[in-house]
């Protein structure tokens, strides 16, 4: 059986929900994963690339996204896709309801909506989202939501919704308790040293740091990630702010281990309602104090736990970080880390998701004997014309 994957994030650009996903079902599925499609091409055309079991299906299409026949030219692609790849049984998995726009007619054996964000609160958001959203969740067999505030901002809206907050790898990044020689660009900075490593952009409290750093000159903060949509010029340029720009997935730990404290900063807007941050748990398991924004599951799964600082302004993240830095033992507070990550994992995740997966192809099965004209799969092969494999 196959999972084809419709996602508005690319699979190279920050490794996050998606990815730690669905290469574990990788070992249980043949996984596509769906790009939104490039405009800089003198034809339409696909490319077919394979990572961590995982098949990677970038468009690139000619001409511009506001085409009037945009839609179809995609849906022509995958069919193509389908027809290349033999597709027959096949689950359709959403990240974003943008792409209900190109995979009319497929007769899959169960649809999932993965709704890791409230996308349409974040910038750039398209219009029609909120309308494609609710034409998703009529038609999906299940729903799993990327965090326990957005779960009940969801669960009225379906019958079969699920909470799956941010899960941890936990042998990759309790290696920052371990390192012994920082990252080239990090090594020269000097402590106390603040980190953050993620998407830097519209969620980013651009003003508590500024606050923080001017404060505190004697502090440095080490920024780790991409800029994205938001103006660079914007961002503060103290001495004492490092921007170090985007890592791979497996250079986290480094530059993790060598932080005094990591931070969740995010700001607290329409973009950040629902969010659930996977770094949380990640800053954890290696071994890292961290302070964070009150983010509602930060502050109710970890600071009521007394797990994770909690602060808003500088003058708050002063203040805790002053506390923190003076607290030479820590092995109290990393037992109790320990004992309340110890069951939270991404093979638990998928393994959960997976059985409830299961039961929901089974229902969907159930509802189609009772409809002796329905069929699964093929209907959606049975096209005229076609590209040329993928390169």
């Amino acid at each position: 059986m196959d999972i084809v994957c419709f996602s508005h994030l690319r699979w190279d650009f920050v490794f996050q929900r998606p990815q730690h996903l669905l290469t574990r079902l990788a070992a249980h599925f043949r996984i596509f994963y769906v790009e939104e499609p490039s405009f800089h091409a003198d034809t339409d055309s696909y490319s077919d690339t394979v990572q961590d079991n995982v098949h990677i299906i970038r468009m690139t299409l000619k001409g511009g996204p506001n085409d009037e026949n945009i839609n179809e030219r995609q849906q022509r692609i995958i069919r193509n896709l389908f027809i290349t790849q033999k597709m027959n049984d096949y689950v359709l998995w959403y990240y974003t309801p943008m792409a209900l726009r190109i995979t009319a007619g497929m007769e899959p054996v169960a649809i999932v909506y993965d709704c890791m964000d409230e996308l349409s609160a974040f910038r750039f958001a398209p219009p029609t989202l909120k309308h494609l959203e609710r034409e998703l969740l009529g038609k999906a067999d299940i729903v799993f939501t990327g965090g326990h505030s957005l779960y009940a901002a969801k669960k009225h809206q379906h019958p079969n919704i699920h909470s799956f907050p941010s899960s941890i790898d936990k042998k990759h990044f309790m290696q920052a308790r371990n390192m012994k020689k920082d990252p080239e660009d990090q090594a020269s900075i000097p402590h106390p040293r603040f980190g953050f490593y993620g998407v830097i952009d519209e969620r980013f409290d651009i003003e508590l740091i500024r606050g923080v750093a001017e404060r505190r000159p004697d502090w440095h903060i080490v920024l780790v990630g991409p800029v994205v949509k938001i103006d660079p010029a914007t961002l503060p340029r103290n001495s004492n702010i490092h921007y170090l720009g985007g890592k791979t997935y497996n250079e986290l730990p480094g530059y993790l281990g060598g932080w005094d404290i990591a931070m969740v900063s995010f700001a607290l807007n329409e973009s950040t309602k629902f969010i659930s941050p996977t770094k949380t748990p990640e800053y954890l398991a290696g071994g890292r104090p961290v302070i964070s924004t009150s983010i509602k599951d930060v502050v109710e799964t970890y600071g009521n736990n007394d797990l994770v600082h909690i602060a808003n302004s500088p003058d708050e993240f002063i203040s805790v970080a002053e506390k923190e830095l003076a607290q030479r033992d820590k092995r109290k507070w990393l037992q109790k880390v320990d004992n309340f990550i110890a069951d939270d994992s991404w093979e638990n995740t998928v393994g959960s998701m997976r059985e409830l997966l299961y039961e929901a192809i089974a229902n969907r099965q159930m509802l189609l004997k009772k409809k002796p004209e329905a069929t699964i799969g093929h209907h959606y092969l049975q096209v005229k014309g076609s590209l040329p494999a993928a390169s």
